[in-house]
């Protein structure tokens, strides 16, 4: 049995449902320090993204300005949700009041819906420029991809707004004045949302780049046959390559996002309520590292962005 004295509350005229989460000082900075480094770093390789892209007018291509969506959404998840969730988790006493709470939660989901949105757009950009090669420039150009772009933005903002307000239940409850959470339970808004923002988006990915590698591969073998002896063939097939080589890459952008966030969602679809202890914490945060990774990816399978990177912070971008 516990004793009182032995327990902290939110308000000092000892509500036992609101109680403070008792943790060591060390472990407290540890992981404060911890979360913020990931913050941080999110933050500043996304926005060597963002200049990367936005400065230099030759990497103006429709599938980087895909990429450029996507670390705008990264550096969202960087400057605003980590911290607050991290806020959220570290602190059970919420002291923000109810308007931030209800902020945090839909920029939440507003980065989980542009992320799978950008995904399912460069599988398309992808799918195209494997598979119809010959027509992918006149059909993909970087107006109509800043239009849909455009559309993912406005369709993501205006669907979660609608979510948040009609269909999620975000308090400070009466009960316990300072603490920010979903209340709990699946309804038909929590399935319907499931279904249109993780469900039909990931079923489309998964069949595009199942088609991707089933062309690739079959264009692979071209490579070897006696069709690539002429020289306007082995032009055709190092296009193809290079399409391919660009396909692999995003493909590990989009696995890295499933991975990042199917432990999550699995739990919170059906084990509705985390347990407290570090395995939670980690799957918790683990669909915000996908955030930091997304750039690291590009930084080790992108020269342009290796090229950019060292320009940008050398100062040197003025003469660029």
């Amino acid at each position: 049995m516990e004793k009182k004295e032995d327990i902290q509350y939110c308000f000092q005229d000892g509500n036992s449902t609101c109680r403070k989460a008792l943790l060591s000082t060390s472990i407290y900075i540890t992981l404060y320090i911890f979360f913020s480094l990931i913050s941080a770093v999110t933050v500043f390789l996304n926005i060597l993204v963002i200049i990367s892209i936005s400065h230099f007018k030759q990497l103006h291509t429709p599938t980087n300005l895909l990429i450029l969506s996507l670390a705008v959404s990264d550096l969202l998840v960087g400057l605003i949700v980590i911290p607050a969730m991290t806020v959220a988790v570290m602190e059970s006493c919420w002291g923000f009041g109810g308007y931030f709470c209800a902020f945090h939660f839909y920029t939440g989901f507003l980065c989980t819906s542009l992320s799978l949105g950008n995904l399912v757009l460069i599988s398309i950009d992808r799918y195209v420029a494997v598979c119809d090669p010959l027509l992918y420039h006149s059909k993909i150009t970087t107006t109509r991809m800043m239009c849909f772009i455009s559309i993912t933005w406005w369709c993501s903002i205006i669907y979660d707004a609608v979510i948040i307000k009609n269909f999620v239940n975000v308090q400070v409850p009466s009960r316990c004045l300072t603490e920010c959470f979903i209340v709990e339970g699946i309804t038909w808004g929590n399935i319907i949302d499931l279904v249109t923002t993780m469900v039909v988006p990931c079923s489309v990915i998964i069949t595009l780049y199942m088609k991707i590698f089933v062309v690739a591969r079959s264009q692979a073998r071209k490579v070897f046959s006696k069709e690539a002896a002429s020289v306007s063939g082995v032009k055709t097939l190092q296009a193809n390559k290079s399409e391919r080589k660009a396909a692999k890459t995003l493909s590990i952008v989009v696995f890295n996002y499933f991975i990042c966030w199917i432990p999550f969602l699995f739990i919170y679809s059906f084990f509705s309520i985390l347990l407290d202890n570090f395995l939670s914490y980690f799957i918790l945060f683990l669909p915000l590292v996908n955030s930091l990774i997304n750039p690291i990816i590009y930084a080790f399978f992108y020269p342009w962005f290796k090229v950019t990177a060292k320009l940008i912070l050398t100062l040197k971008i003025r003469g660029s």
